[in-house]
């Protein structure tokens, strides 16, 4: 991270329980060294074993992983980033409409078959990220799946996860595949409306269509991080906690830029 990265990011990340008096003992590495390596691995897409001496040994950087993941603090540090944007952006720090969609990717041989599958759509063997973006395209929610699980059973679990985290959510666009019962399930368990944005049957090549182009972007900046581009992860929760280490990646960019002067 650059000094002007840090300065964003350093107020923002989860105070640890010795310095709230709940015990416990200091860390043995900087902040900031620790926050690297990760960013350098979802970045980069080495092994954990890889990591150059730069950095703290691995397995310290793995163990601060997977501590953050398993007690939800990479979620409670992307959404604190989130917030922020947001409000420099002029918006409410909630949001209140969003776009749901899907991205299959392919697995590799380290993930089982428990957690992997087939998207005959696609035609790829591996796994599929649903995820739920603000209108900014800031992510709101992330559910790793097999990728021959259904956008409609996902969708129906996602958006019960999103509607109670986020209270002012009241419309989400979709495309063509989320449409059927789901529609009306929103409507009656989360007060959700979910508008299905179609492709017209006469349209000819690349059309952007409305909302829908907000997400496809969203998948497009993943892609741009290399541990992302396939699934390297053992468990989902791994696969899921690397798209919101991605997601922070590209805010404290966001934030780090100098705002335009208005002359």
């Amino acid at each position: 991270m650059s000094d002007a990265e840090w300065a964003v990011v350093r107020p923002l990340l989860p105070v640890p329980n010795w310095l709230r008096g709940r015990g416990g003992q200091p860390e043995a590495y900087c902040h900031r060294a620790m926050v690297d390596a990760v960013r350098y691995l979802v970045d980069n897409g080495t092994k954990w074993r890889a990591m150059p001496p730069d950095f703290p040994p691995w397995d310290r950087v793995y163990a601060s992983f997977r501590r953050w993941r398993e007690c939800g603090l990479v979620r409670e540090f992307h959404d604190r980033l989130r917030r922020r944007v947001r409000e420099r952006a002029g918006r409410d720090p909630e949001p209140s409409a969003g776009v749901i969609d899907s991205q299959s990717v392919k697995a590799d041989a380290v993930v089982g078959r428990d957690s992997r599958g087939f998207d005959g759509g696609k035609l790829i063997n591996g796994r599929k990220r649903h995820a739920v973006v603000d209108t900014l395209g800031l992510l709101l929610g992330v559910m790793v799946t097999a990728a021959d699980v259904g956008d409609r059973a996902a969708a129906q679990v996602l958006l019960a996860q999103v509607a109670a985290a986020h209270h002012l959510l009241a419309l989400v666009w979709a495309d063509g595949g989320y449409t059927g019962g789901l529609v009306g399930h929103c409507l009656t368990a989360f007060a959700l409306v979910l508008a299905i944005v179609k492709r017209s049957d006469d349209m000819r090549g690349f059309v952007v269509l409305p909302k829908r182009w907000i997400v496809e972007r969203f998948f497009a900046h993943l892609m741009r991080s290399r541990r992302l581009v396939r699934d390297f992860e053992r468990s989902t929760g791994s696969a899921e906690a690397m798209v919101y280490w991605s997601a922070t990646m590209l805010m404290t960019r966001r934030l780090a830029r100098p705002r335009p002067s208005r002359a």
